[in-house]
């Protein structure tokens, strides 16, 4: 499975992107898919996590209410909506696919996309 992250980019603290997460090479309905952050100096920090078939999703406290993970799967894709962005939220976005239909642990996901850098300005 090959993963193709992209959305990201400069705006205002306030502001909204919402990021995808394409997969190729194989169907990836069953996999669970996170999408994890770092920031410069900041060691890879679980974001958003959405299961398989069933949908079941979970997020950082830091960006409940604010960001939300959803699948199309018909696409082979997952996206990332942001809205009321914060400048700590400045960091290169990476998503991943498990093997597992569902877990928020960086060290169980088997394939990752390369990365879209979010600058929020204040």
């Amino acid at each position: 499975v090959q993963l193709q992250a992209s959305g990201g980019g400069l705006v205002q603290a306030g502001g909204s992107l919402r990021l995808s997460c394409a997969a190729s090479g194989r169907t990836f309905s069953n996999y669970g898919v996170g999408w994890f952050r770092q920031a410069p100096g900041n060691e890879r920090e679980f974001v958003a996590a959405i299961g398989g078939i069933g949908g079941s999703t979970s997020y950082q406290d830091s960006v409940k209410g604010r960001f939300t993970i959803s699948r199309v799967n018909a696409k082979n894709t997952v996206y990332l909506q942001m809205n009321s962005l914060k400048p700590e939220d400045t960091a290169v976005y990476y998503c991943a696919a498990s093997f597992l239909a569902f877990t928020t642990m960086g060290s169980q996901y088997n394939y990752w996309g390369q990365g879209t850098q979010v600058t929020v300005s204040s």
